[in-house]
Protein backbone atom coordinates (compact mmCIF):
# COMPACT_ATOMS: atom_id res chain seq x y z
CA UNK A 1 0.00 0.00 0.00
CA UNK A 2 1.44 3.52 -0.93
CA UNK A 3 2.61 5.43 2.10
CA UNK A 4 0.62 8.38 1.24
CA UNK A 5 -3.38 6.63 1.16
CA UNK A 6 -5.61 8.15 3.13
CA UNK A 7 -7.96 5.10 3.61
CA UNK A 8 -6.61 1.39 4.63
CA UNK A 9 -9.78 -0.68 4.82
CA UNK A 10 -8.89 -3.99 5.87
CA UNK A 11 -11.28 -7.34 5.48
CA UNK A 12 -14.38 -5.16 7.05
CA UNK A 13 -17.54 -6.69 8.10
CA UNK A 14 -20.57 -5.28 8.59
CA UNK A 15 -23.38 -7.27 10.35
CA UNK A 16 -27.19 -6.43 10.93
CA UNK A 17 -29.02 -8.50 13.65
CA UNK A 18 -31.69 -11.03 12.50
CA UNK A 19 -32.70 -14.09 12.59
CA UNK A 20 -30.05 -14.99 10.97
CA UNK A 21 -27.79 -12.02 11.10
CA UNK A 22 -27.40 -10.03 7.57
CA UNK A 23 -23.89 -9.93 6.55
CA UNK A 24 -23.95 -6.84 4.64
CA UNK A 25 -20.47 -6.46 4.27
CA UNK A 26 -18.19 -9.76 3.76
CA UNK A 27 -14.43 -9.43 4.28
CA UNK A 28 -14.27 -6.19 1.90
CA UNK A 29 -10.72 -4.42 1.40
CA UNK A 30 -10.10 -1.52 -0.14
CA UNK A 31 -7.54 1.31 -0.15
CA UNK A 32 -7.73 5.43 -1.19
CA UNK A 33 -4.64 7.63 -1.74
CA UNK A 34 -4.07 11.15 -1.63
CA UNK A 35 -5.16 12.80 -4.80
CA UNK A 36 -7.30 9.45 -5.75
CA UNK A 37 -10.74 8.82 -6.62
CA UNK A 38 -11.99 5.24 -6.22
CA UNK A 39 -15.41 3.75 -7.23
CA UNK A 40 -17.41 1.72 -5.32
CA UNK A 41 -20.67 0.16 -7.64
CA UNK A 42 -22.67 -2.60 -7.43
CA UNK A 43 -26.75 -2.75 -7.44
CA UNK A 44 -28.87 -2.07 -4.96
CA UNK A 45 -27.94 -4.09 -1.54
CA UNK A 46 -24.57 -4.70 -2.72
CA UNK A 47 -23.40 -3.45 0.77
CA UNK A 48 -21.72 -0.78 -0.93
CA UNK A 49 -23.82 2.16 1.73
CA UNK A 50 -23.19 -0.19 4.33
CA UNK A 51 -19.52 -0.19 4.19
CA UNK A 52 -19.71 3.63 3.76
CA UNK A 53 -20.99 3.50 6.27
CA UNK A 54 -18.87 1.70 8.38
CA UNK A 55 -15.64 3.62 6.65
CA UNK A 56 -16.74 6.97 8.07
CA UNK A 57 -18.07 5.19 11.55
CA UNK A 58 -21.31 5.32 11.34
CA UNK A 59 -21.22 1.76 11.36
CA UNK A 60 -19.78 -0.45 13.58
CA UNK A 61 -18.10 -3.17 11.90
CA UNK A 62 -18.20 -6.95 12.83
CA UNK A 63 -14.94 -8.32 11.64
CA UNK A 64 -11.57 -6.42 9.91
CA UNK A 65 -10.63 -3.29 11.04
CA UNK A 66 -10.52 0.99 9.13
CA UNK A 67 -8.08 2.88 9.60
CA UNK A 68 -7.28 6.65 8.31
CA UNK A 69 -3.98 7.75 7.82
CA UNK A 70 -3.13 5.17 9.93
CA UNK A 71 -5.20 5.80 12.88
CA UNK A 72 -8.40 3.49 13.28
CA UNK A 73 -11.35 4.69 13.30
CA UNK A 74 -13.67 4.59 16.07
CA UNK A 75 -17.79 4.48 15.89
CA UNK A 76 -19.31 7.82 15.99
CA UNK A 77 -21.21 8.18 19.57
CA UNK A 78 -22.41 10.72 21.16
CA UNK A 79 -19.18 12.85 22.19
CA UNK A 80 -17.61 15.10 19.41
CA UNK A 81 -15.43 13.20 16.90
CA UNK A 82 -11.65 13.90 17.86
CA UNK A 83 -9.91 17.01 15.69
CA UNK A 84 -8.16 14.57 13.86
CA UNK A 85 -11.05 12.60 12.13
CA UNK A 86 -12.96 15.55 11.05
CA UNK A 87 -10.37 15.04 8.30
CA UNK A 88 -13.08 12.41 7.18
CA UNK A 89 -16.13 13.85 5.45
CA UNK A 90 -19.25 12.43 4.07
CA UNK A 91 -21.57 13.42 1.18
CA UNK A 92 -24.97 11.64 1.02
CA UNK A 93 -27.32 10.67 -1.08
CA UNK A 94 -30.27 13.05 -0.30
CA UNK A 95 -28.75 16.81 0.56
CA UNK A 96 -31.29 16.88 3.19
CA UNK A 97 -29.39 14.31 5.65
CA UNK A 98 -26.70 16.92 5.50
CA UNK A 99 -28.09 20.42 5.43
CA UNK A 100 -30.14 21.54 8.79
CA UNK A 101 -33.41 23.27 7.14
CA UNK A 102 -33.10 26.32 9.82
CA UNK A 103 -30.15 27.26 9.03
CA UNK A 104 -29.04 29.71 6.71
CA UNK A 105 -26.40 27.86 4.01
CA UNK A 106 -23.62 29.88 4.61
CA UNK A 107 -23.21 29.42 7.79
CA UNK A 108 -23.63 25.91 7.47
CA UNK A 109 -20.10 26.41 5.08
CA UNK A 110 -18.84 28.36 7.48
CA UNK A 111 -19.26 25.62 10.16
CA UNK A 112 -16.84 23.38 7.87
CA UNK A 113 -14.15 26.14 7.46
CA UNK A 114 -14.21 26.47 11.23
CA UNK A 115 -13.46 22.22 11.56
CA UNK A 116 -10.20 23.13 8.76
CA UNK A 117 -9.18 25.96 10.98
CA UNK A 118 -9.30 23.49 14.05
CA UNK A 119 -6.93 21.15 12.46
CA UNK A 120 -4.72 23.93 11.70
CA UNK A 121 -5.32 24.15 7.59
CA UNK A 122 -5.55 27.04 5.54
CA UNK A 123 -8.59 29.35 5.26
CA UNK A 124 -11.21 30.01 3.05
CA UNK A 125 -14.42 31.66 2.67
CA UNK A 126 -17.96 31.05 2.41
CA UNK A 127 -18.18 33.18 -0.87
CA UNK A 128 -14.83 30.75 -2.22
CA UNK A 129 -16.95 27.81 -1.90
CA UNK A 130 -20.08 28.64 -3.43
CA UNK A 131 -18.16 30.00 -6.43
CA UNK A 132 -15.93 26.71 -6.50
CA UNK A 133 -19.36 24.70 -6.46
CA UNK A 134 -21.19 27.17 -9.36
CA UNK A 135 -23.71 29.19 -7.31
CA UNK A 136 -23.54 32.94 -7.21
CA UNK A 137 -22.12 34.48 -3.41
CA UNK A 138 -25.41 35.84 -2.90
CA UNK A 139 -27.07 32.60 -2.14
CA UNK A 140 -24.98 32.59 1.43
CA UNK A 141 -28.51 34.40 3.25
CA UNK A 142 -30.60 32.01 2.05
CA UNK A 143 -32.44 28.45 3.44
CA UNK A 144 -31.72 25.21 2.04
CA UNK A 145 -35.69 24.68 1.18
CA UNK A 146 -35.02 27.93 -1.24
CA UNK A 147 -33.06 25.37 -3.68
CA UNK A 148 -33.42 22.86 -5.96
CA UNK A 149 -32.47 18.93 -5.43
CA UNK A 150 -29.01 19.69 -7.48
CA UNK A 151 -28.17 23.11 -5.87
CA UNK A 152 -28.83 21.70 -2.37
CA UNK A 153 -26.28 18.82 -3.13
CA UNK A 154 -23.69 21.37 -4.70
CA UNK A 155 -24.19 22.98 -1.46
CA UNK A 156 -23.72 19.59 0.61
CA UNK A 157 -20.12 19.54 -1.30
CA UNK A 158 -19.47 22.99 -0.40
CA UNK A 159 -19.95 21.99 2.97
CA UNK A 160 -17.92 18.79 2.92
CA UNK A 161 -15.19 20.13 1.16
CA UNK A 162 -14.74 23.43 3.07
CA UNK A 163 -13.79 21.37 5.92
CA UNK A 164 -10.95 20.66 3.72
CA UNK A 165 -10.88 16.78 4.44
CA UNK A 166 -8.07 14.40 3.36
CA UNK A 167 -11.10 11.53 2.45
CA UNK A 168 -14.32 12.19 1.00
CA UNK A 169 -17.11 9.45 0.89
CA UNK A 170 -19.79 10.09 -1.45
CA UNK A 171 -22.59 7.86 -0.55
CA UNK A 172 -24.53 8.09 -4.06
CA UNK A 173 -24.08 11.46 -4.21
CA UNK A 174 -26.05 12.12 -7.66
CA UNK A 175 -28.35 9.47 -7.98
CA UNK A 176 -31.34 11.88 -6.89
CA UNK A 177 -29.94 14.14 -9.48
CA UNK A 178 -31.20 14.82 -13.12
CA UNK A 179 -29.35 12.98 -15.95
CA UNK A 180 -28.17 16.33 -17.41
CA UNK A 181 -26.40 17.28 -13.86
CA UNK A 182 -25.09 14.04 -12.87
CA UNK A 183 -22.10 13.81 -14.86
CA UNK A 184 -21.34 17.47 -14.13
CA UNK A 185 -21.69 17.23 -10.30
CA UNK A 186 -19.71 13.81 -10.15
CA UNK A 187 -16.57 15.65 -12.01
CA UNK A 188 -16.87 18.94 -10.15
CA UNK A 189 -16.30 16.49 -7.13
CA UNK A 190 -13.46 14.81 -8.73
CA UNK A 191 -11.72 17.96 -9.69
CA UNK A 192 -12.20 19.85 -5.97
CA UNK A 193 -10.62 16.66 -4.13
CA UNK A 194 -8.13 16.31 -6.54
CA UNK A 195 -7.00 20.11 -6.57
CA UNK A 196 -6.52 19.64 -2.64
CA UNK A 197 -4.54 16.73 -2.18
CA UNK A 198 -7.75 14.23 -0.79
CA UNK A 199 -8.75 10.76 -1.61
CA UNK A 200 -12.23 10.29 -2.98
CA UNK A 201 -13.97 6.96 -2.42
CA UNK A 202 -17.27 7.34 -4.92
CA UNK A 203 -20.35 5.04 -4.03
CA UNK A 204 -22.67 4.51 -7.16
CA UNK A 205 -24.49 2.19 -9.11
CA UNK A 206 -23.84 3.87 -12.07
CA UNK A 207 -20.69 2.58 -14.10
CA UNK A 208 -21.15 5.33 -17.16
CA UNK A 209 -20.27 8.20 -14.71
CA UNK A 210 -17.94 6.48 -12.61
CA UNK A 211 -15.96 5.92 -16.14
CA UNK A 212 -15.47 9.16 -16.39
CA UNK A 213 -14.36 10.12 -12.91
CA UNK A 214 -12.68 6.74 -11.19
CA UNK A 215 -9.04 5.99 -11.43
CA UNK A 216 -9.95 2.35 -9.69
CA UNK A 217 -12.73 0.02 -9.49
CA UNK A 218 -14.42 -2.22 -7.08
CA UNK A 219 -17.55 -4.46 -8.14
CA UNK A 220 -19.51 -5.14 -5.21
CA UNK A 221 -21.79 -7.77 -4.97
CA UNK A 222 -23.35 -10.12 -2.51
CA UNK A 223 -21.32 -8.14 -0.22
CA UNK A 224 -18.27 -8.75 -1.32
CA UNK A 225 -15.90 -7.62 -4.18
CA UNK A 226 -15.71 -9.78 -7.20
CA UNK A 227 -13.44 -7.33 -9.46
CA UNK A 228 -11.04 -4.40 -8.93
CA UNK A 229 -8.91 -2.64 -10.69
CA UNK A 230 -7.79 0.44 -12.87
CA UNK A 231 -10.75 1.68 -14.33
CA UNK A 232 -10.03 2.21 -18.23
CA UNK A 233 -9.27 -1.60 -18.48
CA UNK A 234 -12.01 -3.16 -16.07
CA UNK A 235 -14.47 -1.38 -18.41
CA UNK A 236 -12.74 -2.13 -22.13
CA UNK A 237 -12.71 -5.92 -20.85
CA UNK A 238 -14.24 -6.99 -17.78
CA UNK A 239 -13.20 -10.16 -16.36
CA UNK A 240 -16.27 -10.93 -13.97
CA UNK A 241 -19.74 -12.17 -15.21
CA UNK A 242 -20.72 -10.07 -13.14
CA UNK A 243 -19.33 -6.77 -13.65
CA UNK A 244 -19.65 -7.85 -17.68
CA UNK A 245 -23.82 -8.17 -16.28
CA UNK A 246 -23.18 -4.79 -15.39
CA UNK A 247 -21.60 -3.68 -18.62
CA UNK A 248 -24.16 -4.89 -20.94
CA UNK A 249 -26.72 -3.58 -19.07
CA UNK A 250 -26.06 0.15 -19.70
CA UNK A 251 -27.69 1.37 -22.46
CA UNK A 252 -25.75 3.09 -25.68
CA UNK A 253 -25.87 6.58 -26.46
CA UNK A 254 -27.90 6.51 -29.40
CA UNK A 255 -30.82 4.48 -26.56
CA UNK A 256 -30.05 1.66 -29.00
CA UNK A 257 -28.12 -0.64 -26.70
CA UNK A 258 -29.55 -4.22 -25.42
CA UNK A 259 -30.86 -4.04 -21.44
CA UNK A 260 -31.06 -7.70 -20.58
CA UNK A 261 -33.73 -9.51 -18.43
CA UNK A 262 -33.25 -9.52 -14.96
CA UNK A 263 -31.05 -12.18 -13.71
CA UNK A 264 -32.28 -15.27 -12.69
CA UNK A 265 -31.19 -16.96 -9.52
CA UNK A 266 -28.53 -19.47 -11.23
CA UNK A 267 -26.91 -16.31 -12.86
CA UNK A 268 -26.55 -15.21 -9.21
CA UNK A 269 -25.17 -18.17 -8.10
CA UNK A 270 -22.44 -18.05 -10.45
CA UNK A 271 -21.47 -14.63 -9.85
CA UNK A 272 -21.16 -15.95 -6.54
CA UNK A 273 -19.21 -18.78 -6.80
CA UNK A 274 -17.05 -17.62 -9.51
CA UNK A 275 -13.70 -16.06 -7.39
CA UNK A 276 -12.56 -12.43 -7.22
CA UNK A 277 -10.81 -11.09 -10.16
CA UNK A 278 -8.15 -8.36 -8.85
CA UNK A 279 -5.42 -6.48 -11.25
Amino acid sequence: MSEVAVLDAQDVVVRYPGHPPVVAVNGVSISVAAGETVALVGESGSGKSSLARAVVGIEKIAGGAVRFRDVPVAPLGIRRRPTAMTGIQMVFQDPSTSLNPRRRVGDQIADGIATARARGEAGSTVDEWLDRVGLPTEVSTRFPHQFSGGQKQRLAIARALAARPSLLVADEPISALDASTQTSVARLMRDLVAESGAGMLFISHDLAVVRRIADRTHVMFGGRVLESGPTAPLWAAPQHPYTQALLAAIPEPDGAGRIPAAPSVDDRTVWAEVPPVTY
